[in-house]
């Protein structure tokens, strides 16, 4: 009896050990169906995952200011005076022009500084010649609401031009303003207020208000060697009357004078036209 049993005890034993080596034991084939190892190709032939196409950067271009629109309450007389419209309108008006710019950034911006205290604007009338140099502070004249007029392109006197050159003079500045601000002039000023018939019919044809100006400062009269801004204000207050078109000059002595001058002008009660408000037709 003891003999049955141990060898049933060894018999079991040993079914045992070998039910341990089966389950330890693992073959290929069983590692592959348990952890299949996934491979990504990396042959030139793989076609890569999509990807969008990155949003292209916008190109700047040229800022315009809104130039918010002005009913025209005033237009220019034959003696280049600015009138109300309405008889009963304000005639206490004075038009501030500045010529023969642009020509330093200091002096352009102390101007535009003087006339933003004063809540005034002007007509800056500019060559061509000088544009076509410092375009940039075309762009700042234009950017800071005031106005920019058609001065010719060269300094030269325009009556005595045969026809074609004033077209040229003409043309070519009207083109080089609409490049650098988007917007061709308005008013046109001729270089030492000289022209012919042949001149205006052009600048009407251009859909310009052709103009000198009632009220000289005589600032170019004047030098580096001998200036005096206060001589500059008296002549401005000797001519002084309503509607007065005051010619002035991109010049230091000017600039110097021009808050003081503004001052005494709104102290005998005027004010300073938007050039915005003038019709471009003279009656």
């Amino acid at each position: 009896m003891k003999k049955k049993a141990s060898t049933l005890f060894l018999t079991v034993m040993l079914l045992m050990a070998a039910c341990s080596a089966n389950q330890t034991e693992t073959s290929p084939a069983a590692t592959a169906s348990v952890a299949p190892v996934v491979q990504v190709s990396t042959s030139p032939s793989a076609s890569p995952t999509p990807t969008a196409a990155p949003t292209p950067t916008p190109v700047p271009t040229p800022t315009v200011p809104v130039q918010e629109t002005v009913q025209k309450t005033y237009h220019m007389n034959k003696n280049y005076d600015i009138v109300p419209n309405d008889p009963n309108g304000n005639k206490k008006v004075i038009l501030l022009t500045f010529d023969d710019g642009p020509k330093e950034q200091a002096m352009n911006q102390s101007l535009i500084d003087i006339l933003n205290k004063h809540k005034a604007k002007a007509i800056c009338f500019m060559n061509g010649y000088r544009i076509k140099q410092k375009p940039e502070l075309v762009k700042l004249v234009h950017e800071s609401g005031n106005i920019i007029g058609n001065h010719a392109w060269d300094h030269d006197n325009l009556k005595d031009m045969p026809n074609e050159k004033i077209d040229k003079q003409v043309d070519d500045v009207q083109q080089i303003v609409k490049e650098i601000t988007g917007q061709t002039p308005q008013f046109f000023r001729p270089p030492f207020g000289s022209g012919n018939d042949y001149l205006k019919a052009k600048v009407k044809n251009n859909k310009m208000l052709y103009m000198t100006w009632s009220n000289g400062s005589l600032d170019w009269d004047m030098t580096n060697k001998n200036n005096d801004s206060n001589k500059v204000i008296e002549n401005v207050m000797q001519q002084l009357h309503n509607g007065s078109n005051i010619l002035m000059h991109e010049l230091p002595w000017t600039v110097s004078a021009l808050d003081t001058l503004l001052t005494k002008l709104e102290e005998k009660g005027y004010t300073f036209v938007d050039p915005n408000a003038i019709e471009l037709e003279m009656r």
